[in-house]
Parts: C-alpha cells; structure tokens; sequence
C-alpha cells in the first residue's frame, strides 16, 4: 500500500495546476503546495525532529497546519495534533505522554504554551507574533533535495487525542495504512469525484478534519480553510469557491440554516451533504433536505479509534438510522453488560456496539495506556462504549454512550429516541435530554430546550403524549436553557446538563414539572 506521502505525490503528478489549498489570500496549486511542504519537512529534520518523533501542533485549521499535516506524512514524523482551546495542564500532559520533540502555536495558542512547563522544554515553532524558540519562517526556508517519502504505509501516521471528557484524554497512533484506508473508504462512501471542492471546517485535530483533508488529496480535490466557524462566511466560500461537498456536525448546519443570508446564498453547487460526530435530529434532517435539495446525504458514525463504523448514504430513508458497516468494517451489537464479543443483543434489544479490529481502518491500541486497552479492546473487537440496536431490516440505530444512559424506575432509557420526537416541535430549535439525581427515580428524564418560538412545557409534553414515544421515556422536568452545551466538535455535553452548567432562559419559568 502507498504511504500518505506518495499518496499526496498522486496528485501533484496528476493535476500540478489545479488549486489545492485556499486559507484568505493564500491560493495554493498542488505543485506550489508541494515545494512548500518539502521545505517544511526539511525544516522540521534541521530543527532535529526526526522520522518517528512526535510534533505537537496546536493551530486552527490555517495553511500552516494543513502544510504540517503533509510535511509530516514525507518526513516520517508523526503528526500530533491538539484543541488549539487546550489549557496549560492539557498541554502538559499531552507534551509529556506523546514525548513531543517540539511544538508549534500561534497567538490564540501562546498562553497555554507559555503555561505548559513542559511544552517550554521543547522547542516551541511560533507563527504570526507569537515569541516561541524560533519561527515557522524558519522552516519555510530551509533547503532539501528530497523529492521522495521517508516514510512507508507500516509507518504511525498521527496520535489523535480523543476529547477526555471523563477523564484523562487518550492518544489514538494510526499508521499511513490506517490513515489511506480510511481516506479512500470517505472518497467511496461519499461518492467523491474528481475535483470535489469541501470547506475545512471541523477541525484538524479531529477525525473528520483530517479526512476530509486527505480524502480531497486522493481526488485531487480543494480544501478551503476555515480558521473558526462563521456561517456566513462559509456561505460566502461556497458561493466563491463553487463547493460541491459539505462535511459537518449537526450543529455546524443548524448555523448555516439559520444565518441571515442563507435564504440569499447561492449554494447550488453543493450536491453532497455528509454529517457526523453526533445523531442529526428528524428535523434537521427535513429542514437542510428542503433547503439544499443535495443528491447525497450522508449519515456517517465512526470514532477516531476507527474511523467509518457505519454509513447510510440516504440520510432520510430512515431518519434516525446509522446505515449498516462501512467499506472496511464488521459491526455488532452486543448485550449492555457483555464481556466477549459473542453474547449478542437480540433485534432491537439496545446494547452496545462493537467493530472488528481487523478492519483497515481499525487502530492497534492507545498510546500508553494499557488500562483503556483492557476496558477496550477484548478478543479482536473493539467495544465502543456507544449504545444502540439492530433493527429488524439489520439497519443500525445508535442511542447514546454507555455513560450517557438514564436509568429510571429501573428502566434503561436513551436520550437519543426523546430528543427525536421533540425535535420535530416546531417551536423547538435545539434539544438535549440527560438525566438528573432524583431520590425517587433514581434519575429524572429531563429536556433541556433551545427555542426558536415560544412553547411551554404543557405543550410539548402534550407533543409527546401524541407521539409513539412510550410514557415512561416522557420528560417530567422541561428546562429552557439560551444554549445546549456541546464540545468543539458539536457533541452535547450531557454531563454539563445533568450538573447545572448552563445559562437558563429567564423569558419564561425556566424549569417546568409535568404532571406523572
């Protein structure tokens, strides 16, 4: 198999001309982008980062960092990304697990580096105005012969850190097989073409920001920088840039929907829609279907240990449903309390998911840390920690995290199925549902509720009562918050609702019982 780095070289070869990277006013050929890259690796190797040593990266998604990203695959160096948000105990922690030979910032990220005891042991590559030990110029200048790869397929390509929301954040090594694996399964699975034009959005330290990255690479395709999100400015790169293709979270096109100019823009020229790192609600789905009209819609549910673990190319078939395995994957469902592999969940008994660790896709392991491999990873299979079901037609539903079940009145409830019904209110602009200690219940279905238009509690348990949602997964509490919590990647933060921490709207009662 080719290593990303030849990879890459594909589409110099192919298309020299053809504009690869955009970020403001830099506009990058695929040849121009190359000699940039080669001079970056060889800057790294005179910095003494050698084939193998990990560079921590904390930038937002600017050209430097899509360059980092590249320089790494020909260098053999492997590319450690992180939240450019990180604070300085992130960082040192990060620094000290990955043995980090070097980081480089910028000024949004120069306080937690300046912070990070650890990280000022290193030498600290600055962009813009940022004081580090020298300058990404630097590296810009250096001088190399080396027109090839250094690096082979068997090669770890990057350590991904997962978000560590309950607990210390893991470092997920994928090698370059992994890595073009599961480039070429989002090129297939998303139907791309030659030339496809994506905005970068989400974010280059995450999974779906490195996809789409690379996956616009294997069709010599464009990648159009975006440093932080802002709806209408991404209205305004579709229209210039003439995308064809959008990879977002749900959150992401719930802000174009609701941009000011979105019913002006011109955004004919998408015909692809991909959304993932969380459940799109039913009336998302509706609403961006009438607006965009795409002919592709994508559903994909996938981690960062592996990356597609189900597809549904038709988003609105079955709203709700997660598709079934991707390209290079095998799925199960297991029982809740499973400890092997092989005690399987009956059709539309919830379990939790598992994939085959033999997939091309899959990691290996996490990175130094043996105690995630035992809870993780038992007889070749890769349990997910995310609940779900196969429905009767073998298509997968997938209804919360392990962590993120309420139990009530001894019954196992999953928010997924609750937020669904109230999505579809029309007066209800986002929805989250977690639950909450209670003495009685053990914990009580609460919906915390983001309003478009006004609606009580009275209404939309009335809602409920109408729909084929069962009476015991019906909220008691409904609270009206100004935002639902959610973390860089638009994942809700359900452990932040269940603790208080979040804003309430005060137009109304903000906490409203309905009767049991």
């Amino acid at each position: 198999m080719l290593d990303l780095g030849r990879t890459f070289l594909q589409s110099v070869e192919r298309s020299p001309d053809t504009l690869a990277l955009v970020d403001g006013d830099v506009r990058l050929t695929y040849a121009q982008w190359y000699e940039i890259i080669l001079r970056v690796a060889a800057g790294l190797r005179d910095v003494g980062v050698q084939p193998g040593d990990r560079l921590l990266v904390v930038l937002q998604n600017r050209w430097e960092m899509a360059t980092l990203h590249w320089a790494c695959q020909f260098s053999g160096i492997v590319m450690t990304p992180l939240n450019w948000r990180a604070k300085p105990d992130e960082l040192d922690y990060c620094v000290t697990d990955s043995g980090a030979k070097a980081i480089v910032f910028e000024p949004v990220s120069a306080d937690a580096v300046e912070g990070s005891e650890a990280a000022q042991k290193i030498p600290c590559i600055a962009l813009d105005d940022a004081r580090g030990t020298l300058s990404f110029t630097t590296l810009l200048d250096a001088y190399t012969a080396n027109t090839t790869t250094e690096a082979t397929a068997d090669d770890v390509s990057l350590i991904l850190y997962t978000s560590g929301t309950t607990g210390k954040a893991k470092g997920v090594p994928r090698r370059h097989r992994h890595e073009r694996a599961a480039a070429l399964a989002h090129v297939a699975q998303n139907l791309y073409r030659y030339n496809e034009r994506t905005l970068g959005v989400m974010p280059l330290y995450h999974t779906m920001g490195v996809r789409s990255l690379l996956a616009m690479a294997l069709v010599d395709g464009l990648f159009v920088c975006v440093r932080r999100w802002n709806a209408a400015q991404a209205l305004a790169s579709i229209n210039e840039f003439r995308l064809t293709c959008l990879y977002l979270v749900p959150t992401l096109y719930h802000d174009l929907l609701a941009a000011p100019g979105f019913a002006d823009a011109t955004t004919r020229s998408v015909t692809k829609l991909g959304f993932a790192g969380a459940p799109m609600s039913d009336g998302l789905l509706k609403r961006l279907s009438a607006a965009f009209k795409p002919e592709l819609f994508v559903n994909h549910y996938g981690s960062s240990e592996v990356y597609t673990f189900s597809i549904d190319q038709d988003a609105m078939r079955k709203p709700g449903s997660a598709g079934r395995a991707g390209i290079n994957t095998r799925l199960r469902v297991v029982k809740l309390d499973a400890s092997t592999p092989t005690d399987f969940a009956a059709v539309n008994e919830e379990g939790q998911i598992i994939a085959d660790l033999l997939g091309d896709e899959a990691f290996e392991g996490y990175w130094n840390r043996p105690d995630a491999n035992a809870k993780s990873l038992r007889d070749g299979w890769y349990f997910t920690g995310d609940t779900g079901f196969f429905d009767k037609d073998g298509d997968l539903f997938v209804s919360g995290r392990v962590d993120d079940m309420i139990i009530s009145g001894g019954e196992n409830i999953s928010p997924v199925d609750i937020e669904s019904v109230l999505s579809l209110h029309p007066a209800v602009d986002e929805v989250a549902v977690a639950g909450v200690k209670d003495e009685r219940w053990g914990q009580r279905v609460v919906a915390f509720i983001k309003r478009r238009d006004f609606v009580d509690s009275a209404i939309l348990d009335a809602w409920c009562r109408e729909s084929d949602l069962v009476n015991f997964k019906r909220p008691r509490d409904y609270v009206f918050v100004d935002d639902i919590p959610k973390s860089p990647v638009g994942k809700i933060l359900r452990r932040k609702l269940s603790a208080g921490e979040y804003d309430v709207d005060t137009s109304i009662n903000p906490i409203e019982t309905t009767k049991e």
